[in-house]
């Protein structure tokens, strides 16, 4: 076990050292200026961020897979197929409920939603994500295509996108597409992808591998069109947002940092222990599994808990309030500058976040080591690269996300005809993973103090809001562009070989 978590520590300090040094090198330049204490809470955040993905990836590895895999195949052998579908409405909606990040999202646009608190729009993500659930599940058991329902859901999407500017809430539409990113999130991911893999084993039949994912893009779509038709009923002033909340004071003044940290606690055990409860049902009706496997999983479940805590605390913390200060200081020292360095931290920003590492290690098994766990790290980093970099441009130059979303969904779904059914699926479930906590706690905020140094307060709904949907848009295209490569290839290397083997000396063939 010592072993492990020690490699999971090195995994983890590779990943989280890109983003520090490049905000540390920043921070010593003209451009930006951190105080003694906003240096000192980033590097101990950086820190902790590292211990909490160690811990979370090591208790993933040991309870949230395993536990994803034996509900998926323990209902489905069970062969009652409403059991199944009802089981997987309700965890979609209790486990989004549970989700952190969706908190985090209510609570910074809680002023122009109905409900207090932003609990009708965490209800109505966590419906949106229930249903869809259905839907990748069924998709799963009567073998439908991926790519056609996305079409379809995507289709939809759009013509309530044509609604919501018919009735003159165009600038939450960002925010609409934001939600579907960051409702799949690092508690969420692990189990529905698990899940996945293990209705997939059991009825996937021949293409189990492909069905296996898909998962993770269809509950993505959820929450947009949930939250776009919540948006309707919207009487909140667009022009008013409260940035208060990325004060570093805010976290450090009085007791905000224990306040922060008994929340976590409060938020993570909620969530973990949906998931844990759902499973003991099932254990004792319907699984039974050997109580050696439980307490391994009780133990990951441990890990898990104890890993996230300190992963979103670190993030929330230090990062969130850095991110708005150096989006701010930037924005007014040069936005060229701002577009160069959103690039690069772009491209290392997606290493820290937890749960792109899950789907890496289980894109490489699925396909047999036919899509490595480097060439998904490198397309994703840089889709997430570009996407920030064209989010930034977009809030310098004040136009529609429409004129991103429309063209990059039109080139991602036009791709799925001539890729291979499996990167399609893992394009579209890399979308989601990408734009994970770190996306909507450091990116997010960054683009946001940008556009109140840039444009003010006016237009931070319209402008900054949309760069997590940039993230989970990118990768549709890099990976199957990645599919499109291996395909080629593979066929240029047929042609090769055909080739030689024409032109081969007759001479040299030998007859028995």
């Amino acid at each position: 076990m010592l072993k492990t978590l020690l490699a999971k520590l090195k995994e983890a300090a590779i990943s989280v050292a890109p983003v520090t040094i490049i905000v540390l090198i920043v921070s010593f330049t003209p451009a930006v200026e951190l105080s003694a204490a906003e240096l000192t809470a980033f590097i101990l955040s950086a820190a902790a961020l590292m211990i909490g993905i160690a811990l979370f990836n090591l208790g993933a590895d040991m309870a949230m897979t395993p536990m994803g895999e034996y509900v998926g195949s323990g209902l489905t052998k069970s062969k009652k197929i409403w059991l199944l579908l009802a089981v997987c409405f309700a965890m979609g909606l209790l486990i989004t409920i549970a989700e952190p990040d969706l908190t985090v999202l209510a609570n910074q646009v809680k002023d122009i939603m109905p409900g207090e608190g932003g609990t009708v729009l965490i209800v109505t993500v966590g419906a949106g994500v229930g249903i869809f659930l259905v839907v990748a599940v069924s998709k799963i058991i009567f073998h439908k295509d991926l790519s056609s329902l996305i079409m379809f859901f995507y289709l939809m999407l759009f013509a309530v996108c044509a609604v919501m500017a018919e009735h003159g809430k165009f600038e939450l539409i960002p925010l609409s597409f934001d939600s579907g990113g960051v409702t799949t999130g690092p508690i969420t991911v692990p189990f529905i992808m698990a899940l996945g893999v293990g209705i997939a084993s059991t009825v996937g039949g021949r293409n189990a591998s492909e069905n296996s994912f898909g998962l993770v893009a269809l509950c993505s779509v959820g929450p947009i069109i949930a939250v776009m038709a919540l948006s309707l009923t919207t009487n909140g002033d667009l022009a008013a947002y409260d940035t208060g909340i990325y004060d570093i004071e805010h976290v450090l003044g009085g007791n905000g940092l224990a306040a922060m940290i008994g929340a976590k606690l409060g938020d993570v055990a909620l969530a973990l222990a949906l998931i844990a409860a759902f499973f003991l049902v099932l254990q004792f009706t319907i699984l039974r599994l050997p109580v050696r496997k439980l307490i391994q999983m009780a133990v990951g479940m441990a890990y898990t808990y104890v890993g996230l805590v300190i992963f979103l605390t670190a993030v929330e913390a230090g990062f969130m309030p850095i991110g708005f200060k150096i989006g701010q200081e930037l924005a007014a020292f040069g936005k060229p500058l701002l577009a160069v360095f959103a690039f690069v931290i772009g491209l290392v920003v997606v290493l820290a976040e937890p749960a792109v590492h899950v789907l890496n290690n289980q894109v490489e098994e699925i396909t047999g080591g036919g899509v490595k766990k480097l060439e998904m790290m490198i397309a994703l980093s840089v889709a997430v690269g570009i996407s920030i970099c064209l989010s930034v441009i977009r809030m310098i130059y004040k136009f529609s996300i429409l004129y991103y979303l429309i063209p990059g969904y039109l080139i991602s779904l036009g791709l799925s005809f001539f890729v291979p059914k499996m990167y399609t699926a893992i394009a579209f479930d890399s979308g989601g993973v990408a734009s994970g906590p770190l996306t909507s706690s450091f990116i997010l905020p960054m683009v946001i103090g940008a556009c109140e140094a840039t444009n003010g307060g006016a237009y931070i709904y319209s402008m900054a809001y949309g760069v997590v949907a940039m993230v989970a848009m990118t990768p549709l295209i890099t990976i199957q562009l990645l599919g499109f490569k291996a395909v080629t290839a593979g066929k240029m290397r047929e042609r090769i070989t055909l080739r030689r083997i024409l032109a081969a000396d007759d001479e040299q063939i030998i007859y028995f």
